[in-house]
């Protein structure tokens, strides 16, 4: 059985940091391409940042500078470190799985984030 957990969601203040973990089991972990989703309310679910086998990573513009993913194929996890983050960054944070052969794909169960002062 596949599972993505992710971790370390919650209230921080603007400026501030947060670290989100992914923890992935039943998935060969080096055989995927593992990625930060994020979804507001009332908006449309896009990409944060993911992170390639060979740890190529990419980012979206609203993120570059700021986001730093990070992945650990040893404990099958990926990390997403948020720095100097605003209001609108505030979201539900997802993990993403996706096979290198665009097979399959698995989601997390979702972490919330709010920027709030």
């Amino acid at each position: 059985q596949v599972q993505l957990v992710e971790s370390g969601g919650g209230l921080v203040q603007p400026g501030g940091s947060l670290r989100l973990s992914c923890a992935a089991s039943g998935i060969t972990f080096s055989a995927y391409t593992m990625g930060w989703y994020r979804q507001a309310p009332g908006k449309q679910r896009e990409l944060v940042a993911r992170i390639f086998n060979g740890d190529r990573s990419d980012y979206a513009d609203f993120v570059k500078g700021r986001f730093t993913i990070s992945r650990d194929n040893a404990k099958n996890t990926v990390s997403l470190q948020m720095n100097s983050l605003k209001p609108e960054d505030t979201a539900v944070y997802y993990c993403r799985a996706d096979h290198i052969l665009r097979v399959r794909g698995y989601w997390g169960q979702g972490t919330q984030v709010t920027v709030s002062s």
